[in-house]
């Protein structure tokens, strides 16, 4: 069963987000930053929980939308974090294997 919703309320807060087709990283993060607040909202409307559904389906068009990267090769990954982390191959022995498992 779905509820009904208040025509006044639901306009209410479309006229006060106006949401749209995102088109740009800035206009994502304010859609972002919307859905947020009405997650945390306690005791949400259904009128909210409807614009949550809407906004979340606009932030994901835009997401599918997006490149995606070429996927890391697993020694790729291990490089990245070691580099992040200020590691050497030598600080891995032991930790993941012997000398000659980690070189």
């Amino acid at each position: 069963m779905t509820l009904a919703l208040d025509q006044n309320i639901y306009n209410q807060l479309l006229t006060k987000f106006q949401p749209k087709i995102i088109e740009n990283e800035e206009e994502y993060e304010q859609a972002r930053h919307l859905l947020l607040n009405l997650i945390s909202k306690q005791d949400r409307l259904p009128e909210e929980t409807a614009m949550v559904k809407l906004m979340a389906t606009i932030i994901k068009d835009f997401d599918a939308k997006q490149p995606q990267p070429e996927p890391a090769s697993p020694r790729e990954v291990l490089l990245h974090l070691m580099s992040a982390n200020n590691m050497k191959q030598a600080d891995l022995v032991g930790k993941i294997g012997s000398k000659g498992v980690v070189s």
